[in-house]
């Protein structure tokens, strides 16, 4: 077995399970501004199975980091990284957002 500080991911069933609720939140969403009789019940299902889905996804990760020591330092300084990439970008697309409508309008 080759030692290295990098987390090999083992496969999960949450994405596939994650994009169902989100296809059943957009058919539920769908069918209730149409005036379906069950579309609320669709939708609502929807978000309660994937707010399920995130708190099992959540409990592998929180699993993974504390119990099984999976998360070294150079996988936390990674994650640290790409969490204020993520808030960089957002606060770049949000200025750009306002500068727009502050130059349109």
């Amino acid at each position: 077995m080759i030692r290295h500080p990098y987390h090999m991911v083992t496969v999960s069933p949450w994405p596939i399970m994650a994009s169902i609720a989100a296809f059943t939140i957009t058919t539920g969403g769908v069918l209730y501004m149409h005036r379906y009789v069950s579309g609320g019940i669709t939708l609502l299902y929807g978000l309660i199975f994937l707010i399920f889905i995130l708190i099992l996804w959540w409990r592998d990760v929180i699993r993974e980091a504390t119990f099984e020591g999976m998360h070294t330092s150079v996988i936390v300084r990674g994650l640290r990284i790409g969490v204020l990439l993520f808030i960089l970008s957002e606060s770049c697309f949000l200025f750009l957002f306002f500068g727009l409508i502050f130059i349109v309008v």
